[in-house]
Order: C-alpha cells, then structure tokens, then sequence
C-alpha cells in the first residue's frame, strides 16, 4: 500500500511515517497504516485462550514457522523452552505482534501453565497417543510441540496431561514440525475459534 492520500485520517493508532511513504508490511486491512502498538493492543482485546510452546534444543528452523501460524490463530502466548535464542527466519517478523516467552527449563514452564490454569497438551505421534480427530482438547490449553526430528522429550511428555497425534496415511512416519503445529492449531480453531474474536482471511 502506498502513501495514504491528503488529508490524512485522524487517529491516533496511526502511524505518520507509513501514511506519509506506504505501508508495505504483509498486515490484514484493517491494521493497515497501523502503529505496531496499537496493532499489539487491539489483537490483546481479543486474544484466544490457547498458548503453543515449541522446544528449542536444535536451534530448529520449523520455530519460525509455527510463531507465524501462531500470529495467524491470534494464541495468547508462544512459550519457546530451552535455547532463548531462535531460528526467526520464518517467523516473517510476526513475533512481532505475539507474546513470547522464554523458559530455560521444562519445570519453569509448567509451573507458569499451571498458574494460569493451562492444560498441556503435547502433539507427537508417540504410542498412547490419541488421534487428533478424535480429542476434545480444552478451550485453556498449550499445545506442545518438539524439536524436527527428536520430538517432545521424556521430561515434557511427563509434563503434559495427555499426548495428540495427527493420523497419517502415506508412508512418511511424521508430518513436518511447522505443518503439524498448523494442524493442531486448526484443530482447537474449529471448537473454540471466534467465540468473540473477529476473524481475517488475510495473511498475518
């Protein structure tokens, strides 16, 4: 979007720079020319009641991926365990506009699950696992995601109240990490999305 026309709009959730040279962020229409804070501010009036936390014990470049699926479902937090630092690339900057938070170890973050009166749920293909499909997850829940590859750990697994796979049907063992993640996002989205949220079709 380019410049924005003289005169310009009164609003204080506007940003002068990008109404005065465009705004070329990749953002719904309705933020469009929108300061990052106010944008931050509105998407915390209708955030969903469900968090993702992603294991980064490989500097996994799959972290991005998910933080942007995560933009796109408006979660309330990402939870990131294990390394502070990750592979943001395909996060497309969209960390931007989430809550991220750092845990250097799994003890940490399930006492911060457990005072928010959060269910862990961990998404692997692992043996007791329950398909997908078929589980009720909560509306207060963090889905849990593992490194690509290794997967959840022991000590994370011990943590999570119940454990979800995704049902697969070729001959490849796991789905990519990133892809999984949209998919259980999804998933908790038909059963508890837009329950006084407005949604977008927009790309995050």
């Amino acid at each position: 979007m380019g410049p924005h026309p003289q005169p310009w709009p009164q609003d204080a959730r506007l940003d002068p720079d990008l109404l005065a040279h465009g705004d070329r962020r990749n953002v719904a229409d309705r933020y469009r020319y929108w300061r990052l804070d106010a944008i931050v501010a509105d998407l915390d009036t209708r955030r969903h009641p469900l968090e993702v936390a992603i294991q980064n014990w490989e500097h996994d470049f799959n972290i991005g991926s998910i933080v942007r699926t995560a933009n796109a479902f408006n979660v309330s937090k990402v939870h990131i365990l294990g390394r502070r630092r990750w592979n943001r690339r395909g996060a497309m900057v969209t960390d931007r506009y989430l809550h991220v938070e750092h845990h250097a170890d799994v003890a940490g973050f399930l006492a911060v699950l457990e005072a928010d009166a959060l269910t862990p749920v961990g998404v692997d293909n692992l043996p007791g696992s329950v398909p997908l499909e078929t589980a009720e997850l909560p509306q207060r829940c963090c889905l849990v995601f593992g490194s690509e590859g290794p997967g959840l750990t022991d000590e994370v697994i011990a943590g999570c109240e119940s454990l979800v796979a995704i049902t697969q049907y070729g001959s490849t063992r796991s789905l990519n990490a990133g892809a999984a993640a949209a998919i259980a996002m999804y998933h908790w989205s038909l059963r508890w999305g837009g329950r006084g949220t407005v949604a977008t079709t927009m790309a995050p």
